[in-house]
């Protein structure tokens, strides 16, 4: 298979947003091995072997129960490069809540593709499969990735103290959320 093989879940005017392929492993690989990736997500890189069982793990993922999780590749239309991934995982399915996450390579930071992927997984999560809230939890002191949830108007509910805890460091976890109705009724975005 090659990177357009599979179907789209959701596009933006520079992005696709579909099923991973066996022929995405390298790059995916290659940002998600990268130490600096893992600063705020309170491990280190895994191993080759179980990033290989990782990203296998996302060629058939369901996503119909709690903690089940859609991965989405983020891939750059004008030339079909991964540029990062998107997910939403289902945090609470009788509540009708999804967890949002996203990691893109650093070599495409600055340019808005996780702000853009992030708003369609969001997009997709409303309109698509009927969530009623969806949140981020985003290391405080992340300052990128708060300002992808921020500029897509979500809200900040909480800021947990040293909620967590990695190579004998505490960290503060913010949690975003916005609710389908306020989602629905914000402004049109403008063009990236």
């Amino acid at each position: 298979m090659t990177s357009h093989d599979a179907e789209p879940f959701a596009s933006t005017e520079r992005l696709l947003l579909r099923r991973f392929v066996p022929g995405d492993f390298e790059a995916y690989s290659a940002y998600r091995s990268l130490p600096d990736i893992y600063r705020f997500l309170y491990r280190d890189p895994p191993s080759p072997e179980a990033m290989k069982a990782r990203f296998d793990a996302r060629l058939n993922s369901s996503f119909s129960e709690d903690g089940d999780t859609l991965p989405c590749a983020a891939i750059r239309r004008e030339d079909g490069a991964l540029v990062g991934d998107v997910s939403l995982t289902f945090a609470n399915k009788a509540a009708l809540q999804a967890e949002v996450g996203y990691i893109f390579s650093p070599a495409h930071a600055g340019r808005g593709y996780a702000t853009e992927a992030t708003d369609a997984i969001i997009t997709l999560g409303f309109e698509t499969f009927g969530f009623h809230r969806i949140f981020a939890r985003l290391d405080a002191k992340n300052a990128r990735s708060v300002g992808v949830v921020e500029r897509l108007g979500l809200r900040r509910e909480a800021l947990l103290i040293e909620s967590d805890r990695f190579n004998g460091v505490w960290g503060d976890e913010c949690v975003y959320a916005v609710l389908s109705r306020e989602w629905a009724a914000r402004a049109p975005k403008p063009k990236p």
